[in-house]
Formats: C-alpha cells, sequence, structure tokens
C-alpha cells in the first residue's frame, strides 16, 4: 500500500527526518515505517504514466537488444515508481539509496517478481558507474532533498555533476520537482550550455489532491557550447494546484530565457568561470585552436579576489609547446598595453608563452598591495578546471608574469583611522607607465591606499614638476630661507632635485572618467547653466584624495561642489599630500552623507538650505555622486556601501534631486545576485537607469534620474559635442559614451 505525507502524518514524519541530506536519518525513517511498505513523496503513478510513458518511448530502444533503455532512479526510496515502470515493460531500471535498510527491503520486495531491476547502496552525489552508462536518469524528488535553503547549493551541484557524467550524450534527465525557486535556478543555471530543457506541470488527477504543484523539468545532453531557450509546456491559463508556486516558475523561466538569449545573440556576454565549467565555450578539456574568451575568475566565498581573465588557446598546434597550460598575470599598470590589451598582442604573448593554453589574468586596483604568493594561491585552484587533459602532463601550472608593474616606490606616510582604518600614502614610478617603449620619460604617481579592503588604491594622481615654484627657488636661491625650501624639494623620476605638484587635470581612475562621459546625458542642462552663468549643485559623497572633485572644479567651473567625507582624517591625507584645497566653488562637509542628504530634503520642505546653493537656490538641474567604498563586503558590495543602495535612501535621493537631476553611483560587486539586487532597486526608485561598464575594471557606473526632464537621450552625438566643448580638460567622451547602456 502507498501512503503519502498526508495521510501518514506529514510533520510527524518530517519530525522523525530532521536532516534530509543525513544517512542516519533516513535508516531511521524507513526503519520506523516497517518492511512492505512504499512511500510517495509527491506525483502519484495515475498522474505521471501518461508523460513518463510518452519520454521513455524511443529511448535507448535498440541498446542491448531491444530491451529498452537503461534507467537510473537515484535516490529512489521506496516509491513505486520504479515497479511500475518495471510492469509497463522498462525492466532495465537501476535504484539507487543510500539507506541500506531501504536496500534490503526492496531486494526482499522484488528479487522474485521483477529480477531484471537492479538495487544498489550508493551515494548519489558519488556513484560507481562508469562514464555514459545510462540512456534516462528519473529523479522524483531526490534533488529537492539535497536543496535544503540553509544546506547551500554544494550537494546539488555535486549530484547533478555526476548525474550529466553518467548520462549518455542524447540521453533524457528528467527531475520531478516542486521547483522552489533556489531549486530551479541550480537546474536553469548547470543545464544553460549544451543541453535541450523543457518543463511542464504534472496533472493532479488522482484521488490524493496537493496543496503543491509538481514540475517535470527534462533535460537532453546535447553539444557543449550551444545555448537553446527553456521550452515552457506551461498554460498560463492553466489552472494549477498552487497558482503563486505556478506563476513564479513560469517568471522565473522568462527571466532565464532573457539571459539565453543574450548569450545565443553574439553579444560579448563576459562569462564567469562556472559558465566555462558548464561547456559554454565548449569542452575545456580539448585544446580548440584559436579559441579566446574574457571571462571572470573567482566569486564571493570561494576566492579571496575576483579576476577579469581571457581564455587563449594557441591558434597553431606545434610540437615545441613548452606547457601545456599556463597562467599569465598582467599587473595593472600595465593592462592598458597593447601586448596585454588587444587581442593581437595577447596572441603574441601566447606564442612567446610556447603554451598550449594560456590563462591571462589581469590585476587591478585591488590587488594592489596583495603578496605575489597569496594571488598564485587564490587563483591556484580556480584554475584547476580550466586544464585542458594532458595524460603525460602532471605537473603544476606554471606562473608566468609581466613584472609587478612598480618599478620604485616611495611611502610618504603609513596612517590609521578610526572609522577608515589603516591607510597609506606613497609614491610609485611604473614600469612603461605610458605604454611607450620609447620614452625616456618616467611619470610619478602619488596614491593613496585604504589597506581595510584588501589593499585597495582608492585613489591615484600624476606628479608634474611645479615650474612656478623653481622659478621661484632659482630667484631666491640665495636668500636665508632658501636652504629650508630645498629640504622640502625632493628628487623626481629622473633623480633630479625638483618641486612637484598634483596635475588637477589628470584623472587616475578609468571610472571617474566614465562618470564625466556620463555627465553627456544632461548636457543640455549643463550648457544652459554655462551659458546663462548660473551654478549647477553638485554633491560628491567620498572625498579620497581629493582628485575627483579637484577635476571636476577646473573642469566644468559652474558646478557648486559640496563633498561629504565621513573621515577628517581623510580630508587631511588630501589636503597634505594631494594639493586638495576648498573655496566658495568647493567646500567639504564632515559628517555622514546619508544624514547629509536627508538633512537637505528636510530643509527644502521648508526654507532653502544654504548648505547646497550658495544662493542659488533655483537651480534647474542637481548630481548627486556617491563614491565611497565599503569596509563590510560580506554583503557582497565593494562599492558603495550596502546602506547607499536601500531603498530609504534611494527614495532620499529621489526627492533631492527633485525631477531635475543625476544620480551617478560607482558599484563594485563581486556578486552577480547582489548587482542585480541593486539594480532592480533602482528601476524602482527612478524612471531612467542608465549602465557604464568598463572593460578593463569591474567597476560599473550607474547613472539614474527621476524623469527625462533634463535627459538628452534623442541625440546623444550632439550631447557628446555640447560636454566636450564645455569640458576645460581633454576626458575621451565619444570612447565612454560608446558603452553606455539604457538598463530596461
Amino acid at each position: 500500500m502507498a501512503t503519502t505525507p498526508a495521510a501518514a502524518g506529514g510533520a510527524a514524519i518530517l519530525d522523525t527526518l530532521g536532516d534530509f541530506t543525513s544517512r542516519e536519518n533516513w535508516d531511521k525513517f524507513f526503519a520506523l515505517r516497517g518492511t512492505g511498505d512504499s512511500f510517495e513523496w509527491y506525483a502519484e503513478w495515475e498522474d505521471l504514466q501518461a508523460p513518463l510513458l510518452s519520454l521513455l518511448r524511443g529511448c535507448g530502444a535498440e541498446a542491448g537488444g531491444g530491451k529498452g533503455p537503461e534507467i537510473l532512479v537515484p535516490g529512489c526510496g521506496s516509491s513505486v515508481l520504479s515497479e511500475r515502470l518495471y510492469d509497463a515493460g522498462f525492466c532495465r531500471v537501476t535504484n539507487v539509496d543510500f539507506s541500506r535498510v531501504l536496500v534490503a527491503d526492496m531486494l526482499r520486495r522484488h528479487a522474485r517478481a521483477r529480477p531484471e531491476m537492479r538495487w544498489r547502496v550508493m551515494d548519489m552525489t558519488d556513484m560507481q558507474f562508469t562514464d555514459g552508462s545510462f540512456d534516462v536518469i528519473l529523479d522524483k524528488g531526490g534533488l529537492d532533498a539535497l536543496m535544503e535553503p540553509e544546506a547551500g547549493t554544494k550537494l546539488g551541484m555535486k549530484y547533478l555533476n555526476e548525474a550529466k557524467r553518467v548520462l549518455k550524450s542524447g540521453g533524457k534527465f528528467a527531475c520531478l520537482t516542486l521547483a522552489e525557486s533556489h531549486v530551479l535556478a541550480l537546474l536553469l543555471s548547470e543545464f544553460r550550455f549544451g543541453w535541450d530543457m523543457s518543463i511542464q506541470a504534472i496533472g493532479n488527477e488522482s484521488s490524493k489532491k496537493s496543496a503543491f504543484q509538481t514540475f517535470m523539468v527534462v533535460m537532453v545532453k546535447g553539444n557543449m557550447g550551444i545555448v537553446h531557450p527553456v521550452q515552457s509546456l506551461l498554460d498560463q491559463s492553466a489552472q494549477f494546484c498552487n497558482m503563486k508556486q505556478a506563476n513564479d516558475v513560469i517568471h522565473d523561466l522568462e527571466k532565464e530565457n532573457t539571459i539565453r538569449e543574450s548569450y545565443s545573440s553574439g553579444v560579448d556576454v563576459i562569462l564567469s568561470l562556472r559558465d566555462l565549467q558548464l561547456g559554454a565555450v565548449g569542452d575545456l578539456k580539448v585544446i580548440i585552436p584559436g579559441r579566446r574568451r574574457m571571462f571572470i575568475l573567482g566569486e564571493q566565498g570561494n576566492s579571496l579576489y575576483c579576476y577579469k581573465a581571457v581564455i587563449l588557446d594557441a591558434r597553431k598546434r606545434t610540437e615545441t609547446f613548452v606547457y601545456h597550460c599556463g597562467i599569465f598575470i598582467v599587473p595593472k599598470a600595465r593592462a592598458h598595453e597593447w601586448l596585454f590589451a588587444s587581442e593581437e598582442g595577447q596572441w603574441h604573448v601566447v606564442e612567446s608563452a610556447k603554451a598550449a593554453r594560456l590563462i591571462m589574468v589581469f590585476l587591478d586596483s585591488r590587488h594592489a598591495n596583495a603578496d605575489m604568493d597569496v594571488i598564485k594561491n587564490d587563483l591556484s585552484p580556480l584554475v584547476k578546471d580550466l586544464e585542458p587533459g594532458n595524460p603525460e602532463e602532471e605537473a603544476r601550472i606554471p606562473f608566468m608574469m609581466a613584472g609587478d608593474g612598480v618599478k620604485r616606490r616611495e611611502i610618504l606616510q603609513e596612517v590609521t583611522s578610526e572609522i577608515t582604518g589603516p591607510m597609506v600614502v606613497e609614491d610609485v614610478v611604473y614600469e612603461n607607465s605610458d605604454g611607450d617603449q620609447s620614452s625616456m620619460t618616467e611619470k610619478m604617481f602619488r596614491r593613496l591606499i585604504f589597506k581595510r579592503n584588501s589593499g585597495l588604491v582608492q585613489s591615484e594622481a600624476l606628479l608634474v614638476s611645479d615650474s612656478n615654484n623653481e622659478k621661484a627657488d632659482d630667484k631666491n636661491k640665495r636668500s636665508p630661507s632658501a636652504s629650508k625650501k630645498r629640504r622640502n624639494q625632493k628628487k623626481g623620476p629622473s633623480g633630479s632635485k625638483t618641486v612637484l605638484r598634483i596635475d588637477h587635470s589628470y584623472l587616475g581612475s578609468s571610472y571617474h572618467s566614465s562618470i564625466i562621459s556620463g555627465l553627456s546625458l544632461i548636457a543640455s542642462a549643463l550648457n544652459f547653466a554655462a551659458v546663462s552663468g548660473t551654478k549647477v549643485s553638485t554633491t560628491v559623497i567620498g572625498l579620497g584624495a581629493g582628485t575627483l572633485p579637484m577635476f571636476l572644479r577646473g573642469c566644468l567651473p559652474f558646478l557648486d561642489i559640496q563633498i561629504v567625507e565621513l573621515d577628517p582624517l581623510v580630508q587631511e591625507l588630501a589636503k597634505k599630500y594631494f594639493g586638495f584645497s576648498t573655496d566658495e566653488q568647493l567646500q567639504v562637509h564632515l559628517g555622514d552623507g546619508i544624514k547629509f542628504i536627508d538633512d537637505i530634503d528636510v530643509a527644502s520642505n521648508g526654507a532653502t538650505t544654504q548648505l547646497m546653493s550658495n544662493g542659488n537656490e533655483n537651480n534647474a538641474v542637481k548630481i548627486l555622486i556617491v563614491d565611497v567604498d565599503s569596509s563590510d563586503v560580506s554583503s557582497g558590495l565593494s562599492c558603495p556601501h550596502a546602506n547607499f543602495v536601500e531603498d530609504s535612501f534611494l527614495l532620499a535621493t529621489k526627492k533631492f534631486l527633485d525631477e531635475g537631476g543625476l544620480f551617478i553611483i560607482n558599484l563594485v560587486s563581486r556578486s552577480s545576485a547582489v548587482r542585480e539586487m541593486v539594480v532592480s532597486r533602482l528601476k524602482v526608485a527612478f524612471e531612467h537607469l542608465y549602465s557604464l561598464h568598463l572593460e578593463e575594471d569591474l567597476n560599473e557606473v550607474l547613472f539614474a534620474t527621476p524623469s527625462e526632464r533634463c535627459l538628452d537621450i534623442d541625440n546623444m552625438d550632439e550631447a557628446v559635442a555640447k560636454l566636450k566643448a564645455m569640458l576645460k580638460f581633454p576626458v575621451d567622451v565619444g570612447s565612454d559614451i560608446k558603452k553606455l547602456q539604457k538598463l530596461q
């Protein structure tokens, strides 16, 4: 007799089991139930018979002398599914369960009546079958049991990897599941590349009605690298056991097919390491001459850092390969050089390295000050699955490097703040910093480093010779004060004593250039202010070394700039080492940025605040820039702090902009899920949202506005031209703006 959780007292049964992944708990569960009893979690045979028999017809019919397909039922439990299949003519069924109590009972029950059916005590996440053993895998609740939310996806992924391995090419994996969001998400992502996938609802015609809808997800094993849309056999007008459950599944399928369309449309989507492992670019165990693809290595929880990387398989097969696989590390200072930044240059590196496969890894500001041994240890397990199959080569994958990028370093000050933590100010000279091999002039840069965030280079400024100070020094070199002034001089890059100053017309961060370029979105409003002599209220939350606000002051003189900085020591370092200064056009407010915006909103409800406009309270457009890193990266956000993307702050920002402004936020996240969360919140708060993603970094600059009143979206070429005409310093606006995308 078959029982269901409801009939047997579902709550009591669940209490007996406790942890669904525990072998001991299942042994106890089946022992308490006794022998000769069957148990169905969901979906009775009466409901499954038609769709399953339709699925199995023709599967492996020619194999084994026409005896029908080899079928694997992992996590079989005491369900009647296998015996019903056997009685329907599908005799080559292998049942797997890790409960010895259960398998012993099932053998006693079926050995005589169904002699060809096999039973194995085996862990479904570690099966002792050879590759390609089965034509069909039928999972009835097995994956669901492994995917308890608090247990994460580790066991589920391990099981699915085994299922893929033991399934023949062209074989079918049918998963009967409740399709909870975390379970369906794993299935959709793990079978995205090289699998035909469909989903249908299982009817509930039996007498035992269920409060939950059962779905059958079918994956057919095909060729790696090919992406097909998921075929949905769900009728949105149908009546399901649980309408909310069904609607959630339909919504998730629509999102997945949007993702799959982007992969198959030819758009150069940045892949993850997991995408590569799943076959997004074909079989990684095989060298495919000329294969090249950008991807991201590392993710939160699995590695210390995240890396931009490119996989390159040598274009020509040769007998002179020294390595079958190698890792080539490119430091940040050299990433822009032709040899590493261009596709042609990268192929030159592959040939020089004499590697059949080269994985080029690009370091950025987040890896500054990190010990290279730490970097290598972090990378080693990440690249293990990227190694091509070569039984004769058992040596560790070698690391190669273009040099650490810093030719000379001088630490000016190390200090610890109660707010920001340890900080370092240093002067560095990069190797080939200008990318010109023939250049004889070395460039020196001054950097502000926040050590709390894996040695993040928070700001970088260009040092140049201060010709005015040098002339003044020549005139006064015989004066009594001359010796004191010479003590304040330092050796320039060439070794000569000279006075150096910060070049505030230089932007050291590419995302700062993107922020400037994004102002093209409101170029007409800015141009009106410039022509009419009015000021544009501009708030920047996060001072850093002050390089961005100093650039803004010189580049766009009509901006009225207010800086909000939490840490007084950061302001002190900016003034002492980076030439930061304030005046009527640029002021600093020490305090919390979120409170500052809230106070502005409160003040705007009454008397006009003097904090922002300096007498120009009727500005037509406002700009708010959030450029702060996070001391807590456990949220998945490196920048900004999570509080700056909370709904409350976003709504306060919308009110602050007052229907006529641009909200700019520098986003750095190692988690695609966190990034999507931030984007979705911004979409709710703002009518228009644009993204400018930097290819050389993981920074993404987002531009949001509550209305299109000030937007120049109809003719961006004209808007770019307007902005460039206003800029006092050169910025490659045209190249940046080509990457601008509207987020729907």
